[in-house]
């Protein structure tokens, strides 16, 4: 009896430290401890504000990233899919014998030296981009040489593949893909993954994937961030082949979600043929069920007028969500003379008031409202050190949990890691910043305890997260599809939207 009464008072003494820990985490630390230790209960817990402001930051998310209230169940994604080649772009280059030169970039690629050349356009600056190889004996040489090349790895590729390869990490939810799925691709998806037989092919489209890493020099240049140049000679991706086969499994499958991506590959066709797929892509979106849910994910794209006409050809007013990254919301600006337009680049970290800018010109412009008949309430943004999720007001909920979904696996994917590793991951993201440059607004200070900021201008609410970056990460291809999909699973629509 007396042993079980001093364990209970060292337990309540136990407990009444873990107040003193809670309601004063101001003391001393050597206070605390010398009281701990008074009690000869063992070594002295860490103080709450000892955390470094990754953990704190790691630890605000858990608490904050709950399941919606609605969850999907049947999530339809398409249409573009094919095998990533992965591998290092400099010793690519190496291995097929160029020279370091300067660095340009191309719209499209027409030979080795423009491969060389865009891609050190791109590594100099650390940003991520993609393009079409025109010429197709001269893409499949250097496609075999990379495929066989020590080291290089085969993985899901494809903007629809890779968000469909995430849903279907999630075993509840039944996922069906549309897009031209070869030998390969189909050993590689989950099998959680439903393909229709109409969507398999004899052959894979390959894309590779070019990664550096932060520091790595190639001549003159030095990557600032670790990050990957993507091209391709994908016919099937690009004519968006795959379309009608989605659109047609739709009525059979009944999803609670349309996630459509791969507009941008449509960048290697003719002007006549993109107009043709884009009237469409808006077709088929209004074939599909009011009620349902539509998200585009855009990626990077040169071609100015392209994206103009998935502007204004109604397919930004006929989708309900977009996902996108600051590349893609710049270029989308100056395509369409929005705000900040004259910038000819980022410099350094995108910053938070213009981004917010852009996405209230593009919401403002284009989303739904009283006086337009659009379907458009929800942009993701994302970049390497910070994310935004802009709504329409009273059509979507449980949107700070959406976003800091989005940034945690950021970390946790680029990692490999199953949960945030605060050793191996850095918080990057500006300690201040101004909510517009537009209008009068305010200045935050950012704050790891409570690490998603919101902020309201004329009915669109804003939610702003850091990113915890990971230091040397194993994969940069594909976080941005992740992110998406991340942020879209702890989403839920409301049932009038």
């Amino acid at each position: 009896m007396a042993l079980w009464r001093g364990s209970a008072c060292a337990g309540l003494l136990a407990l009444a430290v873990g107040c003193v820990f809670l309601l004063e985490p101001e003391l001393p630390g050597s206070a605390l401890r010398s009281l701990w230790s008074s009690l000869r209960l063992g070594p002295s817990p860490v103080p709450p504000g000892s955390l470094s402001p990754e953990g704190r930051l790691a630890a605000a998310w858990d608490a904050l990233i709950v399941q919606p209230a609605r969850r999907w169940r049947r999530v339809a994604v398409g249409v573009n899919a094919c095998v990533d080649v992965v591998l290092s772009g400099v010793k690519l280059l190496q291995a097929l014998g160029l020279r370091p030169g300067n660095g340009r970039d191309h719209a499209v690629l027409h030979s080795r030296n423009d491969l060389e050349e865009a891609f050190v356009h791109f590594m100099g600056k650390g940003a991520a981009a993609e393009r079409f190889f025109s010429d197709k004996e001269a893409f499949h040489d250097v496609a075999q040489i990379a495929s066989e090349f020590p080291g290089a790895q085969h993985y899901v590729g494809g903007n629809a593949a890779l968000i469909g390869q995430k849903f279907a990490a999630n075993s509840d939810l039944k996922v069906l893909l549309c897009g031209p799925v070869g030998p390969k691709l189909h050993e590689l998806l989950d099998d959680n993954v439903f393909v229709p037989p109409e969507s398999l092919q004899e052959v894979d489209e390959f894309h590779l994937i070019l990664e550096y890493q932060a520091g790595e020099e190639w001549g003159q240049f030095k990557a600032p961030h670790a990050n990957r140049f993507i091209f391709s000679h994908d016919l099937s991706n690009g004519a968006m082949n795959m379309l009608e086969v989605f659109v047609s499994s739709l009525e059979e499958f009944q999803p609670d979600l349309v996630v459509l991506s791969g507009l941008h590959m449509m960048e290697g066709q003719s002007k006549e043929l993109q107009r043709k797929r884009l009237l469409e892509v808006v077709t088929s979106i209004s074939d599909i069920p009011t009620g349902v849910p539509v998200h585009l994910e855009l990626a990077s794209m040169t071609n100015r007028e392209l994206l103009n006409s998935i502007v204004h050809q109604q397919v930004f007013s006929a989708v309900t969500s977009l996902g996108l990254n600051e590349q893609e919301l710049l270029f989308l600006s100056q395509s369409a003379s929005g705000p900040h337009a004259s910038l000819s680049s980022w410099h350094g970290v995108p910053d938070v008031g213009m981004v917010s800018d852009i996405l209230f010109w593009i919401l403002k412009e284009h989303g739904r409202s009283k006086s337009r008949a659009s379907d458009l309430t929800r942009i993701h943004f994302h970049t390497l050190v910070y994310h935004i999720l802009a709504t329409v007001d009273g059509h979507w909920a449980n949107q700070l949990a959406a976003v800091a979904a989005g940034a945690r696996v950021a970390g946790t994917q680029a990692c490999a890691t199953e949960t945030i590793d605060t050793s191996r991951v850095s918080l990057r993201a500006p300690q201040e910043f101004m909510t517009s440059h537009s209008e009068a607004g305010s200045r935050i200070t950012l704050n790891p305890n409570k690490p998603v900021v919101e902020w309201h201008r004329e009915g669109i609410s804003f939610y702003f997260t850091p990113v915890l970056v990971c230091k040397d990460p194993i994969r940069t291809v594909g976080l941005g599809d992740a992110i998406s999909a991340e942020g879209l699973f702890y989403s839920e629509v409301y049932p009038h939207f």
